[in-house]
């Protein structure tokens, strides 16, 4: 369990802070990009929150659990090491994955086939899941970019592309199961 008694330590007023292992890094490297903008889609998820109900609230609850689990995985690199740690780091599981996927399947069956691209917006929940959306795509864009130099867990990566694409989905179920999507009219305004 994590007790929080103090919440400014200034170890980090030069600059660094610390990695789930101790290790110290600047607070602009790439480990920290990443689980920090997850931690920044986490925020985005509580706001859309504001807006849901039922089932697409408890959804988005569960998410951003796994968003803490996504961040505590990403911020200890010795992936080697889990084996030997005495409290074994918390990692990104494939069953996480597996639900997103099966959440996504439930939706979409709901929904038609899109016929062009959609604009972010419609209704308030859907505009604020599409932010959701776009701030999960950065997020795994910065850990595909950690993992080029860095080993990380395969399944954060993956939660992360499927996320992207959950919050597409419930996007449009948010938009009375797409019949209020706002749909892209090329060259309209030419």
């Amino acid at each position: 369990m994590v007790v929080l008694n103090k919440i400014y330590t200034r170890t980090g007023d030069g600059g660094t802070t610390a990695l789930g292992n101790g290790d110290r890094v600047a607070k602009h490297d790439p480990r920290v990009e990443a689980y920090g903008t997850s931690d920044e889609l986490n925020c985005f998820v509580g706001v859309a929150r504001l807006s849901a109900e039922g089932e697409t609230d408890a959804a988005l609850a569960r998410i951003q659990n796994d968003l803490f689990d996504l961040g505590a995985d990403l911020c200890r690199p010795d992936m080697a090491a889990d084996a030997e740690a005495e409290y074994p780091p918390l990692r990104m599981t494939p069953d996480q994955v597996d639900r997103l996927e099966a959440e996504i399947d439930v939706m979409n069956a709901e929904l038609e086939p899109l016929r062009s691209f959609i604009l972010p917006g419609g209704s308030p929940l859907a505009a604020q899941l599409h932010v959701c959306r776009t701030v999960a795509r950065r997020a795994e864009r910065l850990a595909v970019l950690l993992a080029e130099d860095a080993p990380i867990n395969e399944a954060a990566v993956k939660y992360l592309n499927r996320l992207s694409d959950w919050f597409f989905v419930a996007g449009r179920m948010a938009n009375d199961a797409g019949k209020d999507d706002v749909l892209w009219v090329p060259g309209a305004n030419r």
